[in-house]
């Protein structure tokens, strides 16, 4: 069994990010700059966002913060959305989710400038993408595909199956394995909470992606021998033995899972740091502008 180690590649690739922002800053006199909204202060939501504040500054980039309190209404969000799509200093631009009940996301979404959309959930960015064209991809899918890349595996006529199938992970990855690229040209099957009889589609996997957000869903019995596993899910759990109060979990039981596989990730430290690096590569592109001039 191969640790797909999600530390190790993203403090690799986010070496090659850093060697590129400092020419950035030498030929445009200013850093690659990512801005943040954050609703409320939610815990994993705060921890999310100091994670990409710290990795900004790590990889020399700019970062700016904008709070605003759970009672912030639809149209005051919207308005400051559209003050930084207008910022030339500003290259990409995320609204950390979830949002309180009375804010509507998916407007949120479509009012980001889709140039500027480095989480990559904009329908332009999505439509591009189902396109096979180029575009921001959402930072957890690229996240994957970076690290199948970075470990050479060829997917090209693999059956993969992804478990869950929502807009930020499971359906986009599930466009993204089966296009005509590599990592891709595999046969995908888009399973979730509906789908009958998952253990016989998993059986047949080559390759399991797990994004469902249900604890330890995916056991051994569910796998073949030498498959490569996925894991997205990040579950928290409270826990006394953990300085910060709690544990995390993700979909597969990784304990049992990987006496079978021959890839896996863990969780943590498997596709989370991944994320991170996808977001900080669309920023940097958004910032050259090598997709949108």
């Amino acid at each position: 069994m191969i640790l797909l180690d999600g530390k190790l590649v993203s403090e690799d690739l986010k070496k090659s990010i850093a060697d590129q922002a400092a020419i950035f800053l030498k030929e445009n006199e200013r850093k690659p700059h990512l801005a943040a909204i954050l609703v409320g202060n939610d815990g994993g939501s705060e921890t999310y966002v100091a994670s990409k504040v710290k990795n900004c500054e790590k990889v020399g980039f700019e970062s700016t913060l904008i709070r605003f309190d759970t009672s912030v209404s639809e149209i005051e969000l919207l308005n400051e959305i559209r003050i930084i799509n207008e910022r030339t200093d500003i290259d990409g631009l995320i609204v950390q989710l979830p949002l309180p009940a009375h804010i509507n996301p998916d407007l949120v979404t479509e009012t980001i400038d889709y140039r500027k959309d480095v989480d990559g959930f904009h329908p332009v960015n999505l439509g591009r993408m189902q396109r096979n064209l180029p575009c921001f991809l959402p930072a957890t899918p690229f996240g994957i595909l970076l690290m199948l890349e970075y470990y050479k595996i060829n997917t090209s006529g693999m059956n993969c199956v992804v478990i869950g199938r929502s807009n930020i992970v499971g359906s986009p990855i599930s466009i993204l394995m089966a296009r005509n690229a590599n990592p891709g040209n595999c046969t995908v099957t888009l399973a979730h909470s509906k789908t009958k009889n998952i253990k016989e589609l998993t059986l047949n996997a080559d390759i399991i992606i797990a994004a469902i957000g249900k604890k330890n869903f995916l056991s051994a019995d569910m796998v073949k021998n030498g498959s490569i596993i996925i894991d997205v899910g990040i579950n928290r759990e409270e826990s006394s033995e953990s300085r910060s109060g709690y544990k995390l979990f993700g979909d597969v039981d990784f304990e049992q899972v990987s006496k079978k596989a021959a890839f896996i990730t863990p969780v943590p430290g498997g596709v989370g740091l991944m994320t991170i690096v996808g977001l900080l590569k669309n920023t940097l592109s958004a910032a050259r502008k090598e997709i949108y001039s």
